[in-house]
């Protein structure tokens, strides 16, 4: 049941409704992805860089914060970020480009680093997922659609609407982008859980993803 989930969340992270076969023409389709290295930070080119996006700060609630407060901090050493874990949360299972730890219950932090070639487009691809979330939003796909600027790195953070299916899944994400030791990323942060433990895990899940820091 578990493989079967985690195929399912990353799955959908990879097609997110068919834009990524759209940004690759972007790029036009150029350049062979490399590995991974650490010690670095975002440049600053990893900007959304469009007039019409307002870019907003990480805000946190009193229990998110209380949250944090008695978080683990949880390193990536490969790619140099971390973040604060409640804790019973365990590794499922890190690697170079993935990065993925579940809580007692079945909530899920799937993360996946994408190495983009030298002229992607970063600003216009950030935009890209931008309008598709806001069209998302409009549609009633998703429950709210902005972006966030986390630990210095912009991205699209998006919330699906409640699913059909009482244990259908539902998920809270965030996909940005940076320049890590001269390469572009693309970051892929998605926590999820069957809709029926979603409000239990809401506030657990923005606190996660705003404890992000990341190696300048």
């Amino acid at each position: 049941m578990r493989s079967f989930l985690v195929f399912g969340v990353l799955t959908f992270a990879m097609t997110f409704c068919g834009l990524g076969d759209k940004l690759k023409s972007l790029s036009g389709e150029s350049g062979t992805n490399t590995g991974t290295s650490s010690n670095s930070g975002p440049s600053s080119n990893s900007k959304s860089g469009s007039s019409s996006v307002t870019t907003e700060k990480p805000t946190l609630s009193g229990p998110q914060q209380s949250i944090l407060d008695s978080a683990q901090e949880t390193a990536w050493a490969d790619q140099g970020v971390s973040w604060k874990l409640p804790a019973g949360w365990k590794k499922m299972d890190v690697k170079k480009e993935m990065f993925n730890y579940q809580s007692p219950d079945n909530a899920f932090l799937l993360v996946n680093v994408s190495a983009m070639p030298d002229d992607f487009p970063m600003d216009t691809s950030l935009k890209a997922y931008y309008d598709q979330a806001m069209q998302q939003l409009k549609n009633g796909k998703y429950e709210s659609a902005k972006v966030v600027e986390i630990d210095g790195v912009p991205g699209v953070e998006f919330t699906e609407a409640a699913p059909e299916e009482k244990d259908g899944i539902r998920r809270h994400q965030w996909i940005g982008y940076r320049t890590y030791l001269g390469q572009k990323q693309q970051l892929n942060v998605m926590t999820s859980t069957s809709q029926s433990k979603f409000d239990k895990h809401k506030d657990e899940f923005q606190a996660i993803l705003y404890s992000a820091k990341f190696t300048k």
